[in-house]
């Protein structure tokens, strides 16, 4: 897939007012920090579409951006950003997990993670959140560019072992890096794959998705 056009569209806190939902929608969430936009702007080979900051918790709302006319990109605040309340940091995680498990056109979320760091527990417990609610996910590693190939796949063999412990069958996996464009293709053929996936179930008569 070839991304042409990426258009923003909206940002909002509740689920309910994001775009009607008759598109494909994939998330990107992860820790705070762990180069989200910056893998955003690479996948859509647009350097300003999701603003980058160095301060973590610089997302803050569920950002919508229309992809190509046919599907929706949704930018999603990280988590794991210990400088604010207690309150906000509630208000947050119950913003995302209800976009999570009410939105009905989310085909995939990409759980990014950085591959420099070992299996952190609000990560392992994000993994943990999705099979518990049954919503479909890939890991991405990011920051590849960041260290030796050996060291690299170390630390993925790391999380496998460690995820082998609660599943019996892993997510689809992704290495990427957005100063090197690793991953990108892989990702937005992904993407396409399911979307021909979604087109065609929309077409199938008298079927509903469980909720």
């Amino acid at each position: 897939m070839e991304i042409k056009n990426a258009t923003f569209i909206i940002s909002n806190t509740d689920y309910s007012k994001c775009p009607t939902p008759t598109l494909p929608e994939y998330a990107f969430i992860g820790r705070s920090n762990v180069g989200k936009s910056s893998l955003i702007n690479m996948l859509c080979s647009r350097k300003g579409l999701a603003r980058i900051s160095v301060q973590p918790g610089k997302t803050q709302t569920i950002n919508h951006f229309l992809i190509n006319e046919t599907w929706y990109l949704v930018d999603l605040p990280g988590y794991g950003y210990a400088k604010i309340s207690k309150t906000t940091r509630e208000q947050w995680k119950k913003m995302i997990n209800n976009y999570l498990t009410k939105r009905e056109n989310l085909v995939y979320t990409f759980l990014l993670i950085d591959i420099r760091i070992s299996p952190q527990n609000n990560d392992l417990e994000m993994i943990n959140n999705f099979g518990r609610w049954q919503l479909p996910f890939a890991i991405v590693f990011t920051k590849e560019d960041k260290l030796k190939p050996t060291e690299a796949k170390a630390n993925i063999d790391r999380y496998q072992i460690e995820l082998t412990k609660s599943w019996e069958e892993l997510p689809p996996l992704f290495i990427t890096s957005s100063v090197s464009g690793a991953g990108k293709d892989e990702i937005l053929n992904f993407i396409s794959e399911n979307n021909d996936h979604f087109f065609k179930w929309k077409k199938m008569p008298f079927t509903k998705r469980e909720s």
